[in-house]
């Protein structure tokens, strides 16, 4: 009986894919919330900064964020399927002509900044009212079912028995 590899390692990386990750590119502003150990602690800290570099090769894809905090230039790689990683959210969507835009290391202050890409947030915005739409019309759906009329219950007889 001979094993497909391929298959093999697909079968054992597949549980551990994240699919709960928005879609974001190189250029884009996003915010990732991660788990620090420290010690017996676990808080959550943020990290939010521009993707200036995406990795893929399956389960060990990386994304670097880059952010300036006081004058300083820092940058994180993130696993993409890290259980360390509590959420990533986009802050908002750049535009820029390079995959890897390495330029920005060198540049400082507003002629850091990167064009808003409209088009994506446009698009985003619309897919965000839809779904807050159909999560409204779910609302209301299952609160006409539980509404159902209540059984009538016989009134209680006044007076009294003798």
């Amino acid at each position: 009986m001979k094993l497909n590899r391929g298959a093999l390692i697909k079968a054992v990386e597949q549980p551990r894919y994240r699919q709960d990750l928005p879609e974001f590119r190189s250029g884009d502003t996003v915010r990732v919330t991660y788990r620090v150990v420290e010690g017996k602690r676990e808080r959550l800290q943020a990290f939010e900064g521009v993707v200036i570099k995406i990795h893929k090769n399956g389960l060990n894809s990386t994304f670097t964020v880059r952010k300036v905090s006081y004058g300083e230039g820092v940058e994180r790689i993130f696993p993409f399927h890290s259980p360390l990683i509590d959420k990533v959210e986009v802050v908002s969507y750049g535009k820029v002509r390079q995959a890897r835009p390495y330029y920005l290391r060198e540049l400082r202050g507003k002629a850091a900044r990167i064009k808003p890409d409209r088009k994506r947030t446009q698009k985003a915005a619309e897919a965000y009212a839809e779904a807050k739409a159909a999560k409204g019309k779910k609302k209301k759906k299952a609160k006409k079912k539980t509404e159902a009329p209540a059984p009538e219950t016989p009134a209680a007889e006044t007076g009294s028995e003798e």
